[in-house]
């Protein structure tokens, strides 16, 4: 991997075009950044009011960092001067590459670079608040830092948009890479990570090109104790592709990538203001948020709404314990009712003392608190009165140890200033309530299982459907049970070796994805005689119909052309796509992990025992999925696997339709 650092922490930088140039010149010295910075223009004796160097072998010695605002036929030549002399590292600005169909320049850029890096092309480039260092031909709105959170973005608009928030987020760097035609997402994170200054990983992800290399770096990244937050574009329905199984229809890309994320241990939210309050999150307290929540505020309408947009978000704030219960009524008062979320009323509202006793003594109990608290507007009314709240809040952390937020339930009810200071002194307010619940709950991401890695990514290939009755062939080889049956080329040859089947009977038509919507099924069938053809089919399966079940399920496996392979797990049948209850997970999964993937059904509890009915033969189910699992990984021939529906009974599972796509070649 090319060492970035001379790239990101430069003491010396270049920078290549006119006006681009201008722009980059004065950001630097915006920022305060202390090393020299190097104009070159071959005509042009001064730009942005320094001295230009009419060639880069003019210059005193190689710079550590360049920016190239040329076009880019220019930026080969300057990427190929610049390695030669042995350059720290460049930002190529230009557009016009790949992105454009011209792929080939952008192959001569790469090989043009060798082993210097290079971030994009097609690169807004790169900001380092920390030394003031800036590549970035614009404006921005952040500050000098410390110490801070790193954001990597594949969207240099976005980037420029996350630098202007003002919601207190120390940022270290902002980094763009553009197309990745060399320095893709993991290289240029791992680098920003390996900043001991750095405290949390942002990323706006459009594409992932190494899934198991993102997964290794998110888990070392945890393991370092700094946490990453991600928002995956092209998640919407719109973005799914045409599908031929129940699976590829339930699993489609924004699915699988979202599966990925939860198992790498990466934080995943939706918007980029959930982006920003989880990295304060991740800032100060580093990842692995508890799930026990506390809720505090002096208004039963806040705590009302606490409840109502927590619900949907599944957050965890359990009641207080007995001892919990005495203490705030001694402190509060009989007019109190103690719950969580708590209103506790203002009956201590300035008194520093007791609020700081009743907040300490409810966030004892708890991994972390929601302190609900909307200071006013200091341009127009006088917030001092909420100095005693917002100083207790931070007493409570100091003594428990547990993370306290303040929340304002709108973000512009929190001003910047004091969001600073808090993060300053270890505090991280959130702002916005809704945004403030999904930042806690992104935060509460779990560890991935440690040296969890996704299969490498599949290469798309033409496939071919082999029919019901091979592919439950395979099956049975494989240990899964499948229905007694016989199978003929013809209804006329079936039928009388039918005879032998105990009734009722299926019938089906072979050739069909799926079979139903085709017309060729039939059920409970005594016998054959007299059934008529299925127009389309290329052969017919009878088989003995699946008794005692309890629940119908489905089962699919699918290889990614990124993730590896995706598991699918569900309430299956005909009704599968309208039901839409299903888990996807990606392989390689664990018996547990499938346990725990069946119990996110919102119909799980029709497999537990659901107000009297028998249990599902649980472990029967878990068998089978690491079966077609085991299948999967020996057979690369086999390309999708799908069971639908798995007849779950209490004491075993059958899989009474299945298919298999292999590839064609």
């Amino acid at each position: 991997m090319r060492d970035l650092a001379r790239l990101l922490r430069p003491r010396s930088i270049a920078v290549l075009g006119s006006g681009w140039a201008v722009n980059v010149i004065e950001q630097c010295r915006k920022m305060g950044f202390d090393g020299p910075v190097w104009p070159v223009h071959p005509t042009r004796r001064e730009i942005g009011g320094m001295r230009s160097f009419r060639a880069i072998s003019a210059l005193p010695e190689a710079p550590d960092a360049t920016f190239i605002g040329v076009n880019r036929h220019a930026t080969l030549a300057v990427v190929e001067e610049l390695a030669a002399i042995g350059a720290g590292g460049a930002v190529a600005f230009a557009s016009g590459w790949s992105e454009a169909g011209a792929a080939d320049l952008q192959a001569r850029l790469v090989a043009a670079a060798g082993d210097m890096p290079v971030l994009g092309p097609n690169c807004y480039g790169l900001i380092n608040y920390l030394d003031g260092a800036l590549l970035w031909p614009d404006q921005h709105g952040g500050r000098r830092v410390g110490r801070g959170v790193a954001i990597l973005s594949q969207s240099s608009n976005i980037a420029i948009n996350l630098t202007m928030q003002a919601r207190g987020l120390p940022v270290a760097y902002v980094a763009c890479l553009g197309n990745a035609a060399q320095t893709g997402l993991v290289a240029l994170a791992d680098a920003l990570l390996a900043d001991e200054r750095v405290t949390a990983l942002g990323l706006y992800v459009e594409g992932i090109a190494d899934a198991p290399a993102l997964a290794a770096l998110a888990e070392a990244a945890r393991d370092s104790g700094k946490g990453i937050v991600a928002i995956k574009a092209g998640r919407s329905e719109a973005a799914r592709s045409a599908a031929a199984s129940h699976t590829a229809a339930l699993a489609g890309e924004g699915v699988v990538s979202s599966a990925f994320l939860a198992q790498a241990g990466i934080a995943e939210v939706a918007s980029l203001s959930e982006l920003v309050e989880t990295l304060k999150i991740l800032h100060v307290h580093g990842p692995g948020l508890g799930r026990r929540l506390a809720s505090l505020s002096c208004s039963g309408g806040e705590a009302g709404l606490v409840a109502d947009l927590a619900a949907p978000l599944d957050l965890d704030f359990p009641p207080p314990t007995a001892a919990q219960r005495a203490a705030l009524s001694a402190t509060l008062g009989p007019l109190v009712a103690i719950a969580n979320p708590l209103d506790y009323h203002t009956f201590i509202w300035g008194d520093l003392p007791r609020t700081t006793e009743v907040f300490t003594t409810m966030l004892a109990g708890y991994d972390a608190g929601v302190f609900v608290i909307d200071p006013p507007r200091p341009d127009r009314c006088d917030p001092s009165s909420f100095a005693p709240a917002l100083a207790a809040i931070e007493a409570a952390q100091a003594a428990t140890g547990k993370p306290a937020f303040p929340v304002a339930s709108l973000p512009e009810n929190f001003d910047e200033d004091r969001a600073v200071a808090l993060i300053e002194r270890g505090i991280a307010p959130l702002l916005g309530l809704e945004t403030a619940l999904a930042a806690i709950r992104a935060a509460q991401t779990l560890p991935a299982r440690p040296e969890w890695r996704p299969w490498p990514a599949a290469v798309p290939r033409p496939r071919r459907l082999l029919d019901e009755a091979a592919s439950k062939a395979r099956l049975a080889a494989a240990g899964i049970a499948v229905p007694r049956g016989l199978s003929a080329a013809t209804l006329a040859e079936l039928t009388p070796l039918a005879a032998d089947l105990t009734a009722p009977i299926a019938l089906k038509g072979l050739g069909f994805a799926h079979k139903s919507e085709a017309g060729a099924v039939r059920l409970g069938l005594d016998s054959l005689c007299g059934q008529a053809e299925m127009p389309g089919a290329t052969g017919y399966l009878a088989e003995e119909m699946v008794t005692g079940v309890l629940a119908e399920l489905l089962i699919g496996l699918r290889r990614d052309p990124v993730y590896g392979a995706s598991v699918t797990l569900g309430f299956g049948g005909v009704t599968a796509e309208l039901l839409g209850d299903t888990v996807t997970l990606v392989a390689p999964v664990t018996g547990n992990e499938i346990r725990q993937g069946l119990r996110r059904l919102r119909l799980w509890p029709l497999l537990d025992g659901y107000r009297g009915r028998p249990r599902v033969d649980l472990a029967a189910v878990i068998a089978a999925t690491l079966a077609l699992q085991a299948l999967l990984a020996s057979d690369p021939a086999v390309e999708e696997i799908e069971i639908n529906p798995l007849m779950v009974r209490a004491d075993g599972a059958v899989a009474a339709d299945a298919v298999i796509w292999e590839a064609a070649t």
